[in-house]
């Protein structure tokens, strides 16, 4: 039996081949326009998320052992801004018995527009599974409800162990005559849980987010891969902001809002360039599929492309 399937042999055979049909493939798609608007979206939608996820959890846990917990999140994903980020939130935390019925609606559009955006563009790089079949509106519109649930659940999984290493700050451990202090074990044990939560995360995204199963071996081989890239990346941001960068002089009061956007711009590029290479993965050995651009519902073969329509490419 053989230990490599026949996609694994092509791509290990002809990887710079495989590589340069990704990268055809994800400008073909428009790619990083698709990224754009999946970081304009999260932009809208990061501070409504969170806000809610914090509004439903404050219930059970006290508010500022929550925005320790968001802050050691946020660093994940905006890691200058996330203090900027958190004061917004708190103050939101501090008037939310303020909030009616119409601002609990608009809280929960707004927090799930960026999971339906980032669900259009996986149905444009895989355009081959969209093509077969469809997913129902009503899927469409829990899916993002559910990865907010999932948020929420890791927050609240962050709290707590953040709670239990608190007490063991300052102590020490001995095993067979030596002795280890474990001051700062807190910081690095949160910065694993962290990325542990962001592999599982984005690979529930790769799992779900595209119409039809994907293999689960597929998706946490992918998950894993953009979690480390963009840490590598996170780190290269945070770098460049703080030594390079000229935004706050350009930008001034806008600058916190630009440098938030450029890091889920390259956090959404890493992401769908995954998804990319798991598309092109899947179509290792299948018929050439034709490109619609931005396009998601097949035109039919006796109709002509309505005007503004993208052109088909083959």
């Amino acid at each position: 039996m053989p230990m490599l399937s026949p996609q694994a042999r092509h791509v290990l055979d002809r990887p710079w081949r495989f590589a340069g049909r990704v990268i055809a493939s994800f400008r073909a798609n428009q790619g990083f326009l698709l990224s754009g608007a999946v970081a304009y979206n999260t932009l809208l939608s990061i501070v409504p998320m969170f806000a809610l996820i914090l509004v439903l959890l404050s219930q059970f846990v006290d508010a500022p052992a929550l925005l320790r917990a968001l802050h050691d999140y946020l660093s994940l994903v905006a890691p200058n801004q996330a203090a900027a980020l958190v004061a917004q939130i708190g103050v939101f935390l501090e008037n939310r018995k303020v909030i009616g019925a119409m601002g609990l609606a608009l809280l929960l559009f707004f927090s799930s527009v960026a999971f339906t955006v980032l669900e259009n563009a996986m149905s444009v790089i895989f355009y081959h599974r969209v093509a077969i079949r469809r997913r129902h509106f009503l899927v469409s519109a829990i899916i993002p409800y559910c990865f907010i649930s999932l948020l929420a659940a890791g927050m609240l999984v962050v709290n707590v162990v953040s709670g239990a290493l608190d007490a063991l700050d300052g102590r020490v451990v001995t095993f067979l005559g030596r002795s280890w202090s474990l001051d700062g074990a807190e910081t690095a044990l949160i910065y694993v849980l962290g990325l542990v939560g962001e592999i599982i995360l984005l690979t529930s995204l790769y799992l779900v987010m595209p119409v039809g199963r994907l293999a689960l071996r597929h998706a946490l081989i992918g998950g894993a891969t953009a979690a480390l890239l963009w840490e590598a990346t996170r780190h290269a941001l945070v770098w460049y902001f703080t030594t390079l960068s000229m935004v706050n002089l350009i930008y001034g009061t806008f600058a916190a809002a630009i440098v938030v956007l450029l890091s889920l711009e390259a956090g959404a590029v890493i992401l769908l360039l995954g998804a990319q290479v798991i598309a092109e993965y899947e179509r290792i050995g299948l018929p050439p599929t034709p490109t619609l651009g931005l396009q998601t519902r097949p035109v039919p073969e006796s109709q002509p492309p309505q005007d503004g329509a993208p052109l088909r490419r083959d």
